[in-house]
């Protein structure tokens, strides 16, 4: 009896740490410094179990996420950007700090020359709130 009281207990303990995994579902906003100053970045996310799929928005256009994945209070992703013919990629890192708050590393690769690493943190957008827009041409 005493066994399988503590087979319940660890199994609930053990569901109730799945359970308090962050939700990345949704829209994030962030404000990212750039070669000429602060752009706001919008993240939208789709995880379905550990699989990360969604956009990220920028003042320059949108892209799709690749190689997305979460893992508990942890979410990783790329984001491949062209320019000119170029092609380099964004690699984010980032940690839930709380229900609404995400602190993000992004490195940079493939592109001309080593950039060090870059922190900030996003925020869980307010229902309803729309996605950067991309300039006028």
């Amino acid at each position: 009896m005493l066994k399988k009281l503590g087979l319940v207990a660890l199994l609930f303990a053990l569901g109730s740490v799945t359970a308090l995994a962050a939700d990345f579902n949704g829209k994030w906003t962030a404000e990212v410094q750039g070669r000429n100053g602060a752009q706001t970045v919008t993240f939208d996310f789709k995880v379905d179990g550990s699989t990360l799929t969604g956009k990220v928005t920028t003042p320059r256009g949108e892209t799709d996420i690749s190689n997305g994945k979460v893992d508990g209070d942890n979410i990783y992703f790329d984001q491949v950007l062209n320019f000119n013919g170029n092609s380099f990629t964004l690699s984010y890192k980032g940690t839930a700090d709380g229900a609404d708050s995400i602190k993000f590393t992004r490195t940079f690769g493939g592109g001309n020359g080593e950039r060090p690493p870059q922190e900030f943190v996003a925020k869980r957008a307010a229902a309803g709130s729309a996605p950067a827009a991309p300039p006028a041409q």
